[in-house]
């Protein structure tokens, strides 16, 4: 199992993200080095989606663990997990510490809760889907793109 622990500044400088604009539903093209960072970026972009996390203190934790067949199952259920955190408990994360093999992720997940009053809210993330779900290496980096249903 690998281990990813990214410094403040290694956040700051490694958000590889796009947004895709698709007809009724937003999407994100995610790239990393490793897999380990293709899960945090698809974290950081997804939340970027919901609000503004610049205004987010990595003040609070929780810890996720999920397992899958595959990776794309794992991003999916890893995206659809922080979902929940954000829908049942208003938690965004900020910083992701993730331990990776190839069935199971185990992350802990830094950020703060949601204040409406404070934080900006963008679109209402209700799921990331299988739709149109890629998962590829191109050279050296990981490349995904996910869709999410809002």
């Amino acid at each position: 199992m690998h281990c990813l622990r990214l410094s403040k500044k290694q956040l700051d400088e490694g958000r590889k993200y796009e947004q895709l604009d698709i007809s009724g539903d937003v999407g994100l093209r995610i790239r990393g080095n490793t897999m380990e960072e293709l899960f945090e970026n698809a974290a950081s972009g997804m939340f970027e989606l919901i609000t503004d996390t610049s205004q987010i203190k990595a003040e609070d934790k929780r810890t996720v663990v999920i397992d899958a067949d595959n990776y794309e199952t794992l991003l999916i259920r890893w995206l659809n997990e922080l979902v929940f955190l954000f829908d049942a408990h208003n938690f965004v994360g900020k910083v992701f510490d993730i331990c990776l093999s190839e069935t199971i992720l185990s992350a802990v997940v830094r950020g703060a809760y949601f204040d409406p009053k404070v934080n900006e809210r963008r679109l209402l993330v209700k799921a990331a889907t299988y739709h149109r779900l890629s998962l590829t290496k191109k050279d050296s980096e990981w490349e995904a793109e996910v869709v999410f249903d809002i």
